[in-house]
């Protein structure tokens, strides 16, 4: 039996809203991505160079992630969710991707904010999935706009 997972990290509560009215509408299972050490308002304020998510993504650290997924072997399709920093997925998304194995899984990245659109988004998150294959990547506001989209892939 096929199974689908959203696996989603929300900095303000936008993405975490969408994959879960996504998943209630496609009957996936939700995972939340989020950061041992969970991040507060001034660690999200992008317009001080100082700011954690500054730090993080100019020093390509890995951060880890709190929680694992148990038997991720058993789904097929993985929908990826979160909002776009400096043009790709925040560093923890990377972290929790690198902790699983990819093979055979069919993958969707969207992404919930990001100026400049979707841009190199997936390329960029390729190496985290070794094995897996992203299909497609979107730029979304609604979860209606995803749910024809996931059932495609």
């Amino acid at each position: 039996m096929m199974k689908s997972l959203i696996a989603y990290f929300s900095a303000q509560g936008t993405t975490e809203a969408l994959a879960g009215a996504l998943a209630r509408e496609i009957g996936a299972d939700l995972f939340a991505i989020r950061p041992q050490q969970p991040y507060t308002a001034a660690d999200l304020k992008w317009t001080n160079p100082m700011a954690r998510c500054n730090r993080e993504k100019i020093g390509g650290k890995d951060v880890p992630v709190e929680g694992k997924i148990e038997d991720f072997a058993q789904y097929d399709t993985v929908l990826i969710g979160f909002p776009i920093w400096y043009g790709c997925a925040p560093n923890v998304v990377n972290t929790f991707c690198k902790g699983y194995d990819w093979t055979g899984k069919k993958i969707g990245v969207f992404a919930t904010s990001g100026g400049s659109g979707i841009g190199k988004t997936a390329e960029k998150l390729r190496p985290y999935v070794k094995g897996g294959e992203i299909r497609d990547a979107r730029l979304v506001r609604r979860a209606a706009e995803l749910v024809d989209w996931a059932e495609r892939l």
